[in-house]
C-alpha cells in the first residue's frame, strides 16, 4: 500500500464531470513552465485561464490538491495516446514546479521527486494505473509540448515502482534507421504515427518525445541503432504489463 503524504488543499474552479464508463488509466506528468510556483498555482486556479491539474508539487516537496480525482481537470489539451484523444477524461494530471525550457529549465530537486513518487504511487493504486501508462505531457502531445523534459528522472522513478524503464536484451537487437519499423513500433507503443515509410515530421516529433522520456542523453539523435533497440524493448516490456499489448 502506498504511503500517505500530506496534501494541502488549494481548490481550482477549472474542472468538469468525468464521462461515465471511462476508466482513469493514465497518470500524466507536466512541468509548470512559469517563473515561479506561486504564479503557476494562481494560473491553475484562475477561472479565466481555463486550465488546471489535479495536483501541483512545489520544488520543496509541498503537494497541493487543486481538483478532486473524480473530476475531469483541464491539463492535457489536444493529445493522443493509443487511439484515445480525450486524455483529460481518463487521466490524473500532476504539475511539478519548474521554470521549463522557456524560463530556465533546471533539474527537479530530490525532495520534489520523492513527493511525486509518493503521490504517484497512491494515485496508481487507487485507479489501477499500469506502469506504462505513467506518461509525459510530451508523450501525448509531442508536436507542441516538451514537459516534463529530459531532466525529469524517469529511470529513478521506475526504480521506485512508478512507471517503467526499458531494459534491452538480445531480442531487441536489429538495424537502426528502420523508418517503417520505427513508425509501427511508435504507434504500437501509443504515439500518433502513421506508417508511411518516410521519415516525416510526425515521426520525428514522436521519436524525439520517446527519446526525451527514455533516452534523454540522446534526445534528437534520430532513429539510430540505440534508439531502435530501446524502442523495441519498450514495446516488448510494456506489453507484459497487461493482457493486451500496447
Amino acid at each position: 500500500m502506498a504511503a500517505a503524504i500530506p496534501v494541502a488543499s488549494y481548490p481550482s474552479p477549472n474542472h468538469g464531470p468525468r464521462p461515465k464508463g471511462v476508466p482513469v488509466d493514465i497518470l500524466l506528468v507536466h512541468y509548470t513552465g512559469m517563473p515561479t510556483g506561486r504564479q503557476a498555482l494562481e494560473r491553475l486556479c484562475d477561472s479565466r485561464a481555463q486550465v488546471s491539474a489535479h495536483y501541483l508539487i512545489e520544488e520543496d516537496g509541498t503537494v497541493f490538491s487543486l481538483v478532486d480525482e473524480d473530476r475531469r481537470a483541464w491539463h492535457a489539451g489536444i493529445g493522443y495516446w493509443q487511439g484515445e484523444r480525450d486524455i483529460n477524461s481518463r487521466s490524473v494530471g500532476v504539475e511539478l514546479v519548474n521554470p521549463g525550457h522557456e524560463w530556465g529549465y533546471r533539474p527537479f530537486p530530490g525532495v520534489q521527486m520523492a513527493a511525486f513518487a509518493a503521490l504517484a504511487g497512491a494515485v496508481m493504486e487507487r485507479h489501477g494505473i499500469l506502469p506504462h501508462r505513467v506518461l509525459a505531457h510530451s508523450d501525448v502531445a509531442p508536436a507542441r509540448k516538451e514537459d516534463p523534459g529530459e531532466l525529469f528522472d524517469w529511470r529513478w522513478l521506475a526504480a521506485q515502482g512508478i512507471g517503467f524503464w526499458p531494459v534491452p536484451c538480445a531480442l531487441d537487437d536489429g538495424p537502426g534507421h528502420a523508418v517503417a519499423e520505427a513508425q509501427a513500433l511508435l504507434a504500437r507503443f501509443g504515439y500518433e504515427v502513421e506508417s508511411t515509410g518516410v521519415l516525416n515530421p510526425q515521426t520525428r516529433v514522436a521519436a524525439t518525445a520517446f527519446q526525451r522520456h527514455f533516452i534523454p542523453e540522446r534526445c534528437g539523435y534520430g532513429l539510430d541503432a540505440v534508439f531502435m533497440r530501446i524502442l523495441r524493448a519498450a514495446v516488448r516490456q510494456a506489453g507484459a504489463f497487461s493482457a493486451t499489448p500496447p
